[in-house]
């Protein structure tokens, strides 16, 4: 399923001028925040592949995802801080948030509560967890001015990783789907084994 949408973008994207483009790629990098299973990430690795070929230009890219990518998380940090009552006092969902399980929120909130913004400023770099960060981010309400730098200087990193990637492997762009599979699988786990070292040393010292 995922290759397939992948393969209609590529499609999409090789019947559009280099202006519609970048809109189409600004949109990827923000509902990518929103709807977690959109591939983002591959989709920006392919955008540096159209730069290497001269399609569009490797800079605006990154400028164009970076700035999509924080306003995508701060949708979400809006509707944590708007809508974090109703989630957590009254356990009412809302239909954008149904993907996202509550034990996921409060576990991500006790990561905030211990390690601060720099949660925020590694979201980009934790697979699977970016919207829920961003919605802890809000739930906790987090200063706004630090929140949006932090975002910012994760998602250009991130961003500016992915386009040399895909600038680098240039046609083979899509191989680095496997490797960000990989990367995930990874980031879970370690996740994973940190929660049940913590759980461990917690439930030995009691």
């Amino acid at each position: 399923m995922v290759e397939n949408f992948i393969q209609e973008f590529v499609d999409l994207i090789n019947a559009l001028p280099p202006l519609s483009i970048y809109t189409v790629f600004f949109l990827v990098a923000y509902f990518e925040n929103v709807i977690p299973p959109i591939p983002g990430d591959v989709l920006v690795a392919f955008g540096g592949y159209l730069a290497a070929e001269s399609v569009i230009g490797l800079v605006p890219m990154l400028l164009l995802t970076t700035i999509a990518s924080v306003l995508g998380f701060m949708s979400m940090y809006w509707i944590g801080s708007r809508w974090g009552t109703q989630i957590e006092l009254n356990n009412k969902r809302i239909w954008l948030l149904r993907f996202i399980p509550l034990k996921y929120i409060n576990k991500t909130r006790s990561w905030m509560q211990r390690w601060g913004m720099g949660v925020v400023l590694a979201n980009r770099f934790l697979a699977g967890t970016r919207s829920v960060i961003s919605l802890t981010a809000g739930l906790s309400h987090t200063r706004i001015t630090p929140t949006v730098i932090s975002s910012a200087i994760s998602s250009i990193l991130w961003n500016g990783i992915l386009l040399g990637f895909g600038w680098v492997v240039h046609e083979n762009w899509k191989v680095i789907g496997d490797y960000l599979s990989l990367y995930g699988k990874i980031i879970l786990a370690g996740i994973v084994l940190f929660i049940i070292v913590r759980g461990g040393i917690y439930y030995y010292r009691k």
